[in-house]
């Protein structure tokens, strides 16, 4: 028997081994305390692929939060939902780390670059469960388009936390064994920090 976690289950489970948005879970627009730009989200069973119902928006001002809250109150009348996710939007490259199963070599770490990126370049690096720091920065020097991690048009990333990042998520199916798929995308990276921004994460039993 397998659960899925939605975006919001998600981010308490990997709230103690990597950075998070500020977040809030709401119902009615009077309890957002998020100053914009905000990403709004709706969370429900029914819509785990969110951008495919336009259920996700990205607002600037308060009177767009009031706008597209109410559209989403609007679009959720359809399905059943949780709530709204309310993030702090996060600027910067967006990559994609994740975990699967393997029959064969059973958990790796999948990295690359993320977002719209992911089926188009199809740039990323695997490696067994865990790795090391030294892996970790073998996998990003391995990408075609590592020089986007090195001052790159006059930025540079904090690869140091990005090393971090993998190294901690590579250490989680040790601890839970029946994790069958951990998908972040995107996870944003720039010069100061990075977060996940979009987790996935499906059992392949129900979790302990």
């Amino acid at each position: 028997m397998s659960k899925i976690l939605n975006s919001y289950e998600a981010q308490h489970f990997l709230e103690k081994y990597i950075d998070l948005p500020k977040s809030q879970l709401v119902n009615v627009l009077s309890e957002i305390k998020i100053q914009p730009p905000l990403v709004l989200k709706i969370i429900s069973d029914q819509a785990i692929h969110k951008t495919e119902i336009k259920g996700v928006r990205i607002v600037n001002s308060n009177e767009q939060l009031v706008k597209e809250f109410n559209n989403l109150q609007i679009l959720s009348k359809k399905i059943n939902i949780k709530g709204i996710l309310v993030q702090e939007f996060i600027e910067g490259e967006q990559l994609i780390i994740g975990i699967k199963k393997d029959p064969v070599f059973n958990h790796v770490i999948l990295f690359g670059l993320g977002g719209i990126y992911t089926e188009l370049l199809k740039d990323t690096s695997i490696r067994k469960c865990p790795i090391t720091e030294k892996d970790a920065l073998e996998m990003i020097n391995s990408l075609k388009s590592k020089e986007l991690f090195y001052n790159f048009s006059n930025k540079k990333l904090n690869t140091k936390l990005l090393i971090k990042t993998l190294v901690n998520i590579s250490k989680i199916p040790s601890k839970h064994k029946d994790i069958q798929e951990l998908d972040i995308n995107p996870f944003i990276l720039n010069e100061k920090e990075g977060k996940a921004v979009d987790i996935r994460i499906v059992f392949n039993s129900l979790q302990s």
